[in-house]
């Protein structure tokens, strides 16, 4: 996400990215070693409830000589919902709802609304689903989303590196790079590397799982003073 005003493929997606699947076919040829540690990391995800924590955000683009920094703090509750604030005050909301994605500008009192039902929708559905993925539910999830590039070890965390089985997706996100807690599987990283050239890497701290969370935090409920807008046409 970005401080300012951006496009919903160049700020929510390429900001909040991650979800992970492995081809199946990938799996055998990566070894013992691989299935183990996938297998590891998928049963840690069936005691998800909750998650959040603080981040920060670089954001890399070829344009510029210094990336773009700035920290906020995520809200995810499986199998869908999440809240991502970026900048302090907060600049930019993402928010998104069973049926529904806000992208929120609250300084500007301007919000971008984005169906997730519809033939229109189906595309930003799929990648919205690749926000998920540190969280993924199932091995069946996994596999029909990614394709496995390479797993390592290093400075305690496992590395794993992604790109999508889609090839609509491809044309947006190229690869994403996961980084793992080797003791218990939390998420420590995201890095997104995109078609253009641009990287957006979110290394997360503070984690914290399971806490109840109140559910007017994954709620909007636009005031009269906001402009609503729908880029994806109605």
């Amino acid at each position: 996400m970005r401080g300012r005003e951006g496009r919903f493929p160049g700020g929510v997606v390429a900001r909040l990215l991650g979800i992970v699947g492995v081809a199946g076919g990938l799996l055998g040829a990566q070894g013992a070693d691989t299935n183990s540690v996938l297998d590891a990391w998928l049963a840690a995800q069936t005691h998800l409830r909750t998650w959040q924590a603080d981040f920060t955000q670089t954001r890399r683009l070829e344009t510029l000589t210094q990336p773009l920094v700035a920290t906020g703090r995520v809200w995810f509750a499986p199998p869908n919902r999440f809240r991502w604030e970026l900048g302090r005050p907060v600049q930019t909301i993402a928010l998104r709802e069973p049926d529904q994605l806000w992208v929120i500008y609250p300084r500007l009192k301007r919000a971008e609304r984005y169906p997730m039902t519809g033939a229109a929708a189906g595309q930003w559905r799929e990648a919205l689903e690749l926000l998920e993925a540190g969280f993924p539910r199932n091995r069946a999830q996994f596999q029909s989303r990614f394709r496995l590039l390479g797993l390592a070890q290093a400075n305690g965390a496992w590395q794993l590196t992604l790109t999508p089985v889609s090839a609509w997706a491809r044309r947006l996100m190229t690869e994403l790079h996961l980084e793992l807690a080797t003791n218990d599987f939390s998420l420590l990283s995201t890095e997104l590397r995109f078609a253009d050239g641009s990287r957006l890497r979110n290394d997360f701290t503070n984690a914290v799982w399971n806490e109840p969370l109140d559910d007017s935090l994954f709620r909007w409920q636009p005031e009269p003073a906001y402009k609503i807008t729908e880029p994806l046409g109605k």
